[in-house]
């Protein structure tokens, strides 16, 4: 098959230079059936680097270009590089394409923009202002449903050697396209002809359901009949598609493909020769064979438990100081917990609504994030860094109200119902909480990520609700108010010893935007952080002469918060920001070192963390970076990969969607010669990695 259309296309492309008004055609004309625009992700790329080049392509309406394999028809496209010495192409990534049946036979498509990748490796040793021209001769085959036209397009980009810096626009333009590619799967697949059937089984977590129709598009040419229908089947951890064989298909090879979930989301995938038994079922089942309905729902389960088992991880803990003042409160009998309980329940459920619809808007715009996306930006860590600071100088003393029946009322110094305060305090805690991943919590997050968008945000309420639950049930359970402690002259010490934690969250904020921006954004984040004290200090001073801290006060925060994120948003990273540091025997994660490990036979621990998480960073101190823990692993010759996801890395976060989860931590064990890899729990423990790494 491939050898007959190499010679349909050379007949093409004869004829074509025949056809009138073509033989006198200059050669960097087009057909303006599909539009083609070359695009470097950066002109200045690093010695030593990569760069990424896009081929942005826009049909016309009513044409359409082909995959790499176009089914029963059609051609696929042809790249022919110009490039200077040293500098090579690698293979194009093209994105999920489209079927399109006409006349029975079935093509592989793209009627729409599409933008096939391809990365360039620049040599290392070049000297910058090195310059690079790049040309290629792109032809491909353009059809409506009647005719087809060879075309081609003669494209160029003039490199630079630099320091591969990336504009965000760029970056972000890119990106979008990457999201259009199929992400990798991580697990092989098998396969298996019988009978002139062919069916092949693709792991696929159980708790992802799948959201759209699914079919599988065989790369691998002769052995699928393309226009045959498939019956998709689930089966736990897996699916198994099944369809007609083509009559002369032979298996004995590794194949490729990938498994699509509705119009343009998809995992590639490999799959070797195995024997996949026939399981009935339908597509777009949940595991079970359950529908999807039953899939959310189970997600949303899932997030109500691991929201209530946040509220002990380590990360929520200098919160749980503010939710202890507010309980002791509700005690006396006076005030009105009920009210506080549902003002505290909406402000956490609105939050991790509103983060939620952000992080579903940004992905559906082509962005590559995950939960916890608001950590990634350093103005956010620097806000937060502001308001946590604000609260401790509170709890300490140093000032009363600073806005009404918010820290006040919150810490129990304030007066009235304290509904406000027990709202604002709620969103706070959703707001810094919710960012550590938990048990139970991974898989449903990971799962909303592919539910409709009303599915996905019932289960991040669900993570809201779960986090209020405690307050909620000590608001309407009055013999749960009765165990705690009455107010008395106790609260006031009690008040200042919770200052502690909530410095301890201030300095954990600072370094966490010193690894984001390096020591001089340190530096300034402690300049704006001390002017931020000395305005509180000011407002304290004036409440202590029996004066309120009033409208210039309130004025001067907003301004020493506003002014300090306008100046960091204006502050650029140093290049080492982004070079992360990993413990002693380990290795920077990447796709490439881990297939190479799994081939030589390894076992490979593979650890993604970021800097915001502090649940990852008791794991790593408390039991990874132990000596205990490196013996265990040095012991059994295990290989560390680690993954710093602290600056959102699209890649990264890629790798990590595809292994159903939506943020950090994610630990993942490799055994040698297993399929796929064993997910371990998020909160790990030195005997744990004692027993896998010694093979238990």
């Amino acid at each position: 098959m491939a050898a007959v259309r190499f010679a349909l296309m050379a007949l093409l492309l004869c004829l074509g230079a025949l056809l009138p008004g073509r033989a006198a055609a200059q050669p960097d004309e087009q057909q303006k059936h599909v539009k083609v625009t070359l695009v470097a992700e950066t002109l200045t790329p690093a010695a030593g680097g990569t760069v990424t080049i896009g081929f942005a392509s826009v049909p016309d309406a009513g044409w359409h270009a082909y995959w790499k394999n176009p089914g029963d028809a059609g051609l696929p496209p042809a790249m022919a590089w110009t490039l200077p010495s040293g500098v090579t192409a690698g293979e194009p990534d093209f994105p999920v394409p489209q079927t399109l049946i006409i006349g029975g036979l079935m093509n592989y498509v793209y009627e729409g923009p599409f933008t096939p990748l391809v990365k360039l490796t620049i040599p290392a040793g070049l000297a910058r202002g090195t310059k690079l021209p790049v040309g290629v001769r792109y032809d491909f085959l353009v059809c409506t449903d009647k005719i087809c036209v060879p075309d081609h397009a003669i494209l160029s980009a003039e490199l630079t050697v630099g320091d591969g810096a990336v504009e965000p626009g760029q970056r972000a333009r890119f990106d979008g396209w990457r999201t259009a590619l199929p992400r990798p799967l991580g697990a092989e697949g098998s396969y298996q002809l019988d009978a002139g059937r062919f069916r092949i089984a693709i792991p696929f977590p159980a708790g992802a359901a799948a959201d759209g129709a699914v079919y599988f598009f065989p790369a691998t040419d002769g052995l699928v009949d393309y226009a045959a229908p498939q019956t998709v089947a689930r089966e736990g951890d897996r699916f198994v598609i099944e369809t007609r064989a083509k009559p002369d298909a032979k298996a004995g090879e590794a194949i490729e493909g990938l498994l699509a979930f509705g119009k343009d989301r998809g995992f590639a995938l490999r799959a070797v020769p195995g024997q996949v038994p026939a399981v009935p079922g339908t597509a777009g089942a949940a595991p079970g064979g359950q529908p999807l309905w039953i899939a959310a729902l189970l997600a949303f389960g899932g997030a109500v438990l691991g929201g209530l088992l946040l509220n002990i991880m380590p990360c929520v803990f200098p919160i749980l100081s503010l939710k202890a003042l507010s309980l002791a409160k509700a005690n006396d009998g006076g005030g009105r917990p009920r009210a506080e309980a549902l003002a505290y329940t909406a402000g956490v459920v609105l939050v991790c609504l509103a983060l939620g619809g952000m992080l579903l808007a940004l992905r559906a715009g082509g962005a590559t994030l995950g939960w916890a996306f608001q950590l990634q930006d350093p103005r956010v860590i620097l806000l937060l860094l502001l308001l946590v600071t604000g609260i401790a100088l509170n709890l300490a003393g140093l000032f009363e109200v600073m806005t009404p029946r918010f820290i006040g009322a919150a810490a129990g110094a304030g007066s009235g119902d304290g509904t406000g305060g027990a709202f604002l305090t709620g969103a706070l805690a959703a707001f810094i909480a919710t960012p550590c991943t938990g048990p139970f919590m991974g898989v449903a997050l990971g799962t909303a990520l592919v539910l409709s968008w009303p599915a996905a945000l019932a289960v991040f309420g669900g993570l809201g609700l779960g986090l209020a639950l405690p307050f909620l049930a000590i608001g309407f359970v009055p013999a749960l108010r009765r165990r705690l402690p009455r107010p008395g002259p106790w609260m006031e010490a009690f008040r200042r010893i919770l200052s502690i934690p909530m410095f301890l969250t201030a300095i954990a904020l600072l370094w966490v935007y010193g690894r984001q921006t390096g020591v001089d954004g340190m530096s300034f984040a402690l300049l704006v952080t001390l002017g931020l004290a000395l305005v509180l200090w000011g407002g304290g001073r004036k409440q202590a002469r029996g004066g309120a801290f009033g409208p210039f006060g309130l004025a001067m925060i907003a301004l020493v918060a506003a002014g300090g994120v306008w100046l960091a948003s204006r502050t650029p990273a140093p290049s080492g920001a982004a070079d992360r540091k990993v413990a002693a025997g380990a290795e920077p994660f990447t796709e490439a070192r881990l297939a190479a490990l799994r081939a030589g036979g390894r076992p490979v621990f593979a650890y993604f963390t970021a800097d915001w998480c502090l649940t990852c960073k008791v794991n790593e101190k408390a039991v990874i970076e132990t000596q205990a823990t490196a013996d265990a692993l040095a012991a059994g010759k295990v290989a560390v990969l680690v993954g710093d996801w602290t600056d959102g890395d699209p890649v990264l976060g890629r790798f990590i969607e595809a292994h159903n989860r939506a943020g950090v931590p994610l630990y993942l064990w490799y055994k040698p010669g297993a399929a796929e890899p064993e997910v371990l729990p998020q909160i790990l423990t030195q005997e744990m990695m004692r027993r896998y790494a010694s093979g238990g």
